[in-house]
């Protein structure tokens, strides 16, 4: 350790002789003006050798120059000057260069106990949202990090496995109203960790813990924020901390997707509404959840969503889906491009979007609308699961076969691509395939008993009591009203079938375009109604 005994300044570096501020002799020893230190002094002795004198802190520490150590003194000021500037180039840019892309790893629960996972998978989401809403910087989509959980992985191999320049990690203790969050941003090249914190706050501080880690992590990856990126990265949803943390518990479980833990949701979005009425992501969360069960109900939720907060980019995919449900295809096109408008990644307003576009018979731009869905969130199963849809619809069965195998690769425990492989295959007359893929659905659906009551079926009364079967369960639980239908046009029963299908049309069952390919409605396509129900997915004028 050398020290500037003029300005103070101190130097690492014990290579240096002269301070690069004043040129002054630099010292060798600690720092503090009460301790001994030692100078170099570059005049000529007896043996031409440069000689170290120890000095205290009473001593004048400057000894006049001669003529030769001004010329040695200013020749090396230069040079380090030169060194300095040089490696600035080459060093110092590098690190002040912004970063570009970036994933956020999920918070590690480190609280020992799992009921906490709702928290530190809930500030990961937000931040993830966060960044994503800003234009310069390219974010890893929640479900491409969340299969990374509970894995050991090197920053290294995750910026390999997902081209990325950085990874933030982060560890999360809650202590009963204490929480402690430790964030470290990893450059993946270099190993290097670009900055690390830690944040202690209450429960009380969730909002603007959220915001601030939001804004700390925009700072770190030397974004060049416009006004606008400010405001949508500290955007406040609620002020009430305790409606905030009910909603990360509803995401949580909205995030199951399916079976019990998924039905959850409901009741901690309902709370949180309870406690701030204008919790405008809470009622978007509760439309989503309610989806086609009550669709008058999702849409007087969406709506008080948008009046809350026009900008809510879901919200107005939600209202798009539902225009598309009622067949009104210039209003769904204007919602949805709306929603694309706010955040052109929204993977679920491109979903729907590509729904639109199959519903109204354009298979290829629906393919080519998924695929973009599908590079934003590849991982998610309901999007290849409906891509195959789009295939089918198109006449490529055995593609479309294929894609929503690929979304089972993806998540095999999601239920509805087992469902609708059983279609599919039921469609082909593969009967035994389909009747072992839609008891597969129902297990995934923890209704195992379901389950056996198809198999059972099957092999005691062969496909016609399996139909039977399948019919009994799905009016005992909610199903599409286009399934029965089909089910009950294979069974000969026609006027129940055009009864159900002109159900499913006033209902606006998202299924219902299937009428247009599926064999079991071959019988009925001479029939006035039927054809006027086909009608309605007329594409737009």
């Amino acid at each position: 350790m050398k020290r500037c005994p003029e300005c103070g300044r101190d130097y690492n570096d014990d290579s240096l002789s002269f301070c690069l501020d004043d040129g002054s002799d630099l010292l060798f020893g600690p720092s503090l003006l009460n301790e001994p230190a030692t100078a170099i002094i570059l005049g000529p002795t007896a043996s031409n050798e440069p000689v170290t004198t120890p000095i205290s802190a009473a001593t004048d520490r400057r000894r006049p120059f001669n003529n030769r150590s001004i010329v040695v003194g200013t020749l090396a000021i230069i040079l380090l000057g030169a060194l300095f500037a040089g490696g600035y180039f080459y060093y110092g840019r590098a690190s002040t260069k912004q970063i570009g892309s970036i994933a956020v790893m999920p918070f590690v629960n480190d609280s020992g106990n799992p009921d906490v996972d709702y928290l530190s998978d809930g500030l990961t989401e937000t931040l993830i949202g966060s960044l994503s809403k800003l234009g310069d910087l390219s974010v890893k989509a929640r479900s491409v990090v969340f299969a990374y959980k509970g894995r050991e992985t090197s920053p290294k191999q995750i910026g390999d496995e997902l081209g990325v320049q950085a990874v933030l990690l982060g560890r999360l203790i809650q202590r009963g109203d204490n929480i402690k969050l430790n964030l470290e941003l990893v450059n993946v090249k270099t190993q290097d960790v670009i900055w690390a914190d830690q944040y202690d706050r209450r429960s009380s501080d969730l909002v603007t813990l959220q915001n601030e880690i939001a804004r700390d992590v925009s700072n770190k990856l030397k974004l060049k924020l416009s006004g606008t990126d400010q405001q949508k990265l500290t955007k406040v949803y609620t002020n009430d901390p305790e409606a905030y943390r009910l909603y990360l518990q509803a995401r949580f479980y909205l995030n199951k997707r399916v079976g019990k833990e998924y039905e959850k949701a409901e009741g901690y979005l309902r709370e949180a509404i309870d406690r701030d009425p204008n919790f405008a992501l809470a009622y978007t969360g509760l439309a989503e959840f309610i989806g086609q069960r009550d669709r008058p109900k999702a849409k007087e939720y969406i709506t008080r969503a948008l009046a809350i907060d026009s900008e809510l980019s879901d919200a107005h995919a939600l209202l798009g889906f539902q225009y598309s449900l009622d067949r009104d295809w210039s209003m769904a096109e204007r919602e949805l491009k709306r929603a694309l408008e706010i955040e052109p990644e929204n993977w679920r307003a491109l979903q729907w979007d590509a729904a639109r576009q199959l519903m109204t018979g354009h298979y290829e731009q629906c393919l080519n609308t998924f695929d973009k869905a599908i590079a934003i969130e590849p991982t998610m199963a309901d999007l290849r699961n409906n891509r195959g849809a789009c295939l089918i619809a198109g006449g490529r069965i055995d593609d479309g076969i294929a894609s929503i195998k690929d979304g089972m690769q993806v998540d095999p425990a999601y239920a509805w691509s087992f469902s609708h492989i059983s279609f599919v295959y039921r469609m082909k007359g593969d009967r035994i395939a389909s009747v072992e893929a839609r008891a597969r659905s129902s297990e995934l659906l923890d209704r195992p008993d379901l389950a056996k009551r198809l198999r059972d079926a099957f092999a005691s009364g062969g496909w016609t009591a399996y139909l039977r079967e399948l019919l009994a369960q799905q009016k005992e639980n909610y199903a599409s009203s286009t399934r029965r239908a089909s089910i009950l046009a294979e069974l000969g029963q026609k006027e129940e079938a055009l009864k159900t299908l002109e159900e499913a049309a006033a209902g606006g069952d998202w299924w219902l375009f299937s009428i247009k390919y599926d064999p079991a409605f071959d019988a009925l396509r001479g029939e006035p109604r039927f054809q006027a129900i086909l009608k309605q997915f007329d594409p737009p004028k």
